[in-house]
């Protein structure tokens, strides 16, 4: 299948940025590799830095949409797999994610960035933890909490990755979200709602999660990747 003119676009922006680095690189450098005018780059893109980044907005959109599946018995493991969603889409990425963290690792204005989107995934997962537990100030502090260990615990393991430090990467991941819950997550589902016997408890966590993805908006782009997390 032919590539789009984004794909292509992204692909020659990434072979540049890791040859020249990023700031060598110019928009019509970036199009003329990919065979396409700057009118085509800037109608696809807002800016040079914009070829870069992951689509976070529909990344963020299908974590939202996960976690609107929730209720108070699988609210950990919802926060697990919308988190997971982020990370499984850095992994089908592959060399490009990598190049993207050397490249972001060393230009100020591309990291800040970075966390700029970061903290947008914070936001999401302090909300979804404030839906569990009373409104309170201890209450909302454990939320924050919880929502920054969630994306603390996705970076770790993703850098490592990224480093070339592990290839147990989904391993990893869940052991720190197991151990984000542990430290965190009290109050957030089972733990907010009356003890189940022990039989009960056994069924539950031998059942099945499903990822309910309420929207299409924005995903065409990566589905395939999205696609591998269901498998």
């Amino acid at each position: 299948m032919a590539l789009t003119a984004r794909d292509r676009l992204i692909d020659a922006a990434f072979e540049l940025f890791d040859e020249r680095g990023y700031d060598q690189t110019t928009v019509d450098e970036i199009a003329a590799r990919a065979g396409a005018g700057r009118t085509t780059f800037f109608r696809l893109f807002r800016a040079k830095e914009d070829v870069i980044f992951p689509p976070h907005e529909a990344l963020l959109e299908a974590a939202a949409a996960r976690l609107a599946t929730a209720t108070a018995e699988t609210a950990g493991v919802a926060l697990t797999e919308a988190t997971g969603i982020v990370l499984e889409y850095y992994l089908t990425e592959g060399r490009r994610a990598r190049v993207r963290y050397r490249l972001t690792t060393a230009a100020p204005a591309l990291r800040d960035r970075e966390f700029a989107s970061m903290r947008l995934y914070q936001r999401l997962f302090r909300e979804f933890a404030q839906r569990w537990l009373p409104d309170t100030p201890a209450d909302r502090l454990r939320a924050e909490l919880l929502g920054n260990a969630a994306v603390t615990a996705h970076n770790h393991v993703l850098r490592r990755w990224l480093r070339g430090e592990t290839e147990a990467v989904r391993e990893e991941f869940a052991d720190a979200m197991a151990e984000v819950l542990r430290l965190h997550g009290a109050g957030v589902g089972p733990a907010a709602a009356p003890a189940p016997d022990t039989s009960e408890a056994e069924e539950s966590a031998q059942a099945p999660a499903v990822v309910v993805l309420r929207t299409r908006k924005d995903l065409d782009r990566f589905l395939p990747q999205l696609e591998r997390l269901l498998e």
